[in-house]
């Protein structure tokens, strides 16, 4: 009989009141392994409640009670990663490697929470006016939800979760409904460490759960992973109902070879970016731009590093694992036959060959697209999957031009020697992170991770100081206290005048 995941709320499994549950596949195998409960507005209220009654007890907590819960956390995730990555590769398709790749991200934004103490700290201005002091202190903003994607079921959780609890706060996590179990075993790591119940809650279920979070009064902020649209939904709707909000949509990453780039270091970042976890992270390179007269000779250098790849099930030691339903892989599929439409060159298909993996897993093999006009669908759309575009320019302006006339302006690389070049690239392009010779440009725990225009809506980026700036808020204080010579008892030395 099939299992099925319950929610996790006030500190142990909870199977709520909805009877609705969704299948959760094993991508490598094409079959259902498990099924999650998917929330109803009373179940996400109910998880909203147990939040707010444990925020008064974990608001009011010291700073060294924190600190040690995080340090507890930290040693415990650490220890037990393989058994995190496990759960990823089954319900993910990512390989091994991968999924060890992103916990080790995660554990990055863990270890910085322990800053907390710094980040939170506000403020002091003596003798503003005679005799009165001012000064400042940050405070918890309450109750926040966290809404997050399929993509990178424990790294994006970590990215917002482990700060939010360090400032004070008490949350309330919806992981995407594809891959859940990360999430609740997050979640139960934590009550091993000393969480108290309640402080942090995962509810599953899908857009009814999503818009529960999104307008319950006694959540004051959202943060959010995902598509454009879903985004762009989510801050609108959240700000509607008078919460912060940051949101974080999607993306059409460039990479600009320049023709005195190292071609080989090019080639094996633009197959690192784009076929890395098959292509389904926000900040995967989908589009190389090479400048005309270096291109023929990068694709074939491209080309030929695919044909080593073997794609096939994360747990047998291959390169690149399955899409993570058979739906988003017909999908992606389809952009091919875009392609061919729009009168692109198919230099590598990744519809044929073979799969080391079951005959009903969800595969599509790394895809190279040469000569692709910037007027298709395959330039134009966030594809989420193994398919890279080379996109043909005549130089440094086009490529500059092309890339800030995207919508999107989450991430971008150029690869060149040149660093005059370089640095009039990243001062030039209106993209929010930027790799130099690097194609994943995605910064370290403690600088912030965002992009610009329709890749992130709301003011503030994820996790580095402007986390903490996100699930805090301040308050300013200013006060007077009478000196004792303006009279009344006085125990101080006596003093002569």
């Amino acid at each position: 009989m099939t299992s099925i995941l319950d929610h996790w709320v006030d500190g142990k499994a909870w199977a709520g009141e909805s009877d609705r549950v969704a299948p959760v596949f094993d991508p490598a195998l094409g079959t259902t392994q498990r099924e999650v409960r998917m929330a109803t507005a009373a179940d996400v209220g109910a998880a909203v409640e147990a939040a707010a009654a444990a925020l008064p007890g974990w608001r009011d907590s010291s700073i060294a009670a924190r600190s040690k819960f995080l340090l507890t956390y930290r040693e415990l995730l650490n220890a037990r990663k393989d058994e995190l990555a496990q759960i990823l590769t089954a319900e993910h398709g990512k390989v091994l490697s991968d999924a060890a790749g992103e916990i080790a991200r995660g554990l990055e934004v863990v270890e910085f929470a322990l800053s907390m103490p710094h980040l939170t700290k506000g403020e002091f201005s003596q003798n503003a006016s005679t005799g009165v002091d001012v000064y400042s202190v940050r405070e918890p903003v309450g109750v926040v939800g966290i809404i997050t994607p399929f993509n990178f079921p424990a790294m994006v959780p970590l990215w917002f979760f482990p700060i939010a609890l360090a400032a004070g706060n008490t949350v309330v996590l919806k992981p995407s409904e594809k891959d859940p179990s990360a999430s609740n075993w997050l979640a139960e790591l934590a009550a091993e460490a000393g969480l108290p119940p309640g402080v942090l809650n995962v509810v599953h279920g899908d857009k009814e759960a999503v818009d529960a979070l999104l307008v319950h009064p006694e959540v004051a902020a959202i943060s959010f992973v995902g598509s454009t649209p879903i985004a762009r939904y989510v801050y609108q709707t959240a700000a509607a109902h008078d919460k912060r909000v940051q949101a974080l949509g999607g993306a059409k990453n460039h990479m600009l070879v320049l023709p005195d780039a190292d071609l080989d270091l090019a080639a094996d970042a633009a197959v690192n970016a784009g076929f890395g976890s098959a292509g389904e992270r926000c900040m995967a390179v989908s589009v190389v731009l090479a400048v005309d007269s270096i291109a023929d000779e990068l694709v074939a250098k491209i080309a030929e590093r695919m044909g080593g790849l073997r794609t096939g099930d994360g747990r047998r030691g291959c390169d690149m694992g399955p899409l993570i339903t058979r739906a988003h892989r017909d999908t992606v599929a389809g952009y091919l036959d875009i392609a061919a439409r729009d009168g692109a060159d198919i230099v590598v298909d990744g519809r044929e060959g073979e799969f080391d993996g079951a005959a009903d897993g969800f595969w599509l093999g790394p895809t190279l697209i040469d000569n692709v006009p910037t007027s298709s669908e395959v330039y134009r759309d966030e594809i989420f999957g193994p398919v890279l575009s080379v996109v043909r320019v005549d130089g440094f302006e086009a490529g500059v031009q092309l890339i800030n006339a995207s919508p999107y302006g989450n991430g971008v690389a150029i690869f060149t020697n040149d660093g005059g070049a370089a640095r009039r690239f990243q001062r030039q392009v209106t993209v929010g992170m930027i790799g130099v010779n690097v194609p994943i440009p995605v910064p370290v725990a403690y600088h912030s991770f965002g992009g610009w225009k329709a890749s992130i809506f709301g003011d503030t980026k994820a996790y580095g100081p402007s986390g903490f700036a996100f699930f805090t808020r301040e308050k300013a204080v200013t006060s007077r206290w009478l000196d004792p010579s303006h009279g009344g008892i006085n125990l101080g030395f006596p003093q002569n005048s």
